[in-house]
């Protein structure tokens, strides 16, 4: 397979990949083309490699940069602002889960706490009440998950996942 090809479906691939992750095909694909680059890409070569505009390239970096996946890179001499991509992947996968967390998980949680509280001694209450719980036990154990993977290295992480495909 050439090379053009073999970027173009990777670069489509992370797309979808992205939007199983909760965040939009082009910022998958913007954070995709800037994880294969050799080298900090400026907004116009990112518009012309995905031909997209210019305010959704500069509107996804900021969420690309709000995540820490991107960082923007100044260069002497230089109008124009450079990104680039943290390639680390253990790093990659442990921003994504904060993210993902932070955005999704916590304000769950939260409205879970609130809704627990609710007062009365009703057929439809009594099974509110125990659905409410069984959500929050559930998303506990979510939260202690993801909160242990976030604290392991990548050496943990690697064999225990190793351990449980085998």
């Amino acid at each position: 397979m050439e090379y053009q090809l073999a970027k173009e479906k990777f670069l489509q691939a992370w797309g979808t990949v992205g939007s199983d992750w909760g965040i939009s095909r082009t910022m998958a694909q913007i954070h995709a083309l800037l994880l294969i680059a050799p080298a900090p890409l400026c907004v116009k070569d990112i518009m012309d490699e995905l031909q997209i505009s210019i305010g959704n390239t500069n509107m996804n970096l900021r969420a690309l940069m709000d995540w820490g996946l991107v960082y923007k890179e100044l260069r002497p001499g230089e109008r124009k602002e450079f990104f680039v991509a943290e390639k680390n992947m253990w790093d990659v996968v442990r921003k994504i889960i904060t993210n993902r967390k932070r955005r999704e998980l916590e304000p769950v949680l939260k409205v879970l706490d609130e809704v627990s509280s609710v007062q009365g001694s009703s057929a439809e209450i009594e099974e509110f009440l125990k659905m409410v719980q069984e959500i929050r036990l559930f998303s506990n154990k979510a939260d202690s998950l993801l909160e242990t993977l976030l604290r392991a290295d990548s050496d943990w992480f690697v064999k225990s996942f190793m351990k449980m495909v085998k």
